[in-house]
């Protein structure tokens, strides 16, 4: 009786092992799979994207700070996050930017934005009805929109004032759902957009380093700018 059971544990463990091998060879294919095809969609994104309409929206938020109004990054899902992380990076390379909450904006985050303002609104689909809603509003309030967004076609695209292209044809994993090559490409386009304001802006080590008193970063802008840094903190 106890031999039978003790059979019937070791078949168990070994099929249990069986099936973890499987998993595991599974998910190293699936991963370099995904490594793979992000590649192609990256450099397919590169080769489509449009420097001159980068560039173009760079001329614009140049004019809006001209005219002392300001800049606002809104998204809703996955593309929120996009837009945080696009305020934070502007605003750390010389271009003041705010994070616009698109669902409260019927609730008062409106307020945030004034007549001259612009919008820097993502979207893979650029049909979110929350974020189309969101555009509507500050649109009325005067503020001027661009698009992020992989479709041209799409409702975000026509009610923009300049549409900046970050399309994919796929998500790169198995199921080819959940944000992950589009999150790519909308933070590679603003990033692209960074750079352009940046550069125009003339930013040096030495701004930067006024910007990040405090860590890694802030030690190597000092220590590029000439100056021994010396911060402890990271």
């Amino acid at each position: 009786m106890n031999s039978a059971i003790e059979r019937g544990k070791r078949v168990t463990t070994v099929r249990n092992a069986q099936a973890k091998l499987v998993q595991q060879e599974s998910s190293y294919k699936a991963v370099r799979q995904f490594l793979d095809a992000i590649m192609e969609e990256i450099a397919d994104l590169t080769d489509q994207a449009e420097v001159n309409a980068i560039e173009e929206a760079a001329e614009l938020i140049m004019e809006v700070e001209r005219n002392n109004c300001r800049v606002h990054v809104t998204g809703v899902g996955k593309p929120e996050h996009a837009a945080r992380y696009a305020a934070s990076l502007l605003s750390s390379t010389g271009t003041s930017t705010y994070f616009l909450h698109a669902t409260e904006c019927r609730h008062g985050s409106a307020g945030q934005v004034r007549p001259g303002d612009v919008v820097i609104a993502i979207s893979n689909s650029g049909q979110t009805s929350e974020l189309l809603d969101a555009v509507k509003i500050v649109k009325k309030l005067g503020a001027r929109i661009i698009a992020v967004t992989g479709d041209s076609g799409s409702p975000l695209a026509r009610l923009s004032d300049l549409f900046l292209f970050a399309g994919v044809k796929s998500e790169c994993d198995p199921l080819d759902m959940a944000p992950r090559a589009s999150f790519i490409g909308q933070t590679l386009v603003i990033s692209a957009l960074s750079v352009s304001l940046q550069t125009r802006k003339g930013l040096t080590h030495e701004q930067y380093a006024l910007w990040h008193p405090s860590g890694a970063l802030g030690r190597k802008a000092r220590e590029r700018n000439g100056h021994n840094g010396n911060d402890q903190s990271d």
